[in-house]
């Protein structure tokens, strides 16, 4: 019945704070820039900024694909987020981790090499 990850969606209601932010994080502009809505696109998925939701770090918890968890943790640190969950290891080397975004939000990173990329639809 689940097709995968499509898109994972954060309250933002700084949305021109956020849309800054999450622009630096993904190092590209929005694809969807709108004042009620702003869609990034991360390899195939999207992650969207809404401005009329409440922030939360007990929401949907995706986790967004990183190649070096180790650098992706201290460069969003860098850009002013906040440690949540610190780097695990969860099995099969595959490591995980969590920051609290500047606005409030849950921002899940995966390092996972037995992700496929080819199976993206």
């Amino acid at each position: 019945m689940l097709l995968g990850l499509r898109t994972a969606i954060y309250p933002a209601p700084d949305l021109a704070a956020a849309k800054r932010w999450y622009s630096q994080v993904l190092g590209a502009e929005p694809y969807f820039d709108e004042a009620f809505y702003v869609g990034f696109q991360v390899g195939g998925f999207e992650l969207g900024l809404l401005p009329n939701a409440t922030p939360s770090t007990a929401g949907p918890q995706a986790l967004w694909g990183v190649a070096d968890i180790e650098v992706a943790v201290q460069h969003v640190l860098a850009l002013g987020a906040k440690p949540l969950e610190p780097i695990a290891e969860v099995g099969g080397g595959i490591r995980v981790a969590s920051v609290e975004d500047p606005f409030g939000n849950r921002l899940g990173l995966i390092q996972n090499p037995h992700f496929d990329t080819s199976a993206v639809r």
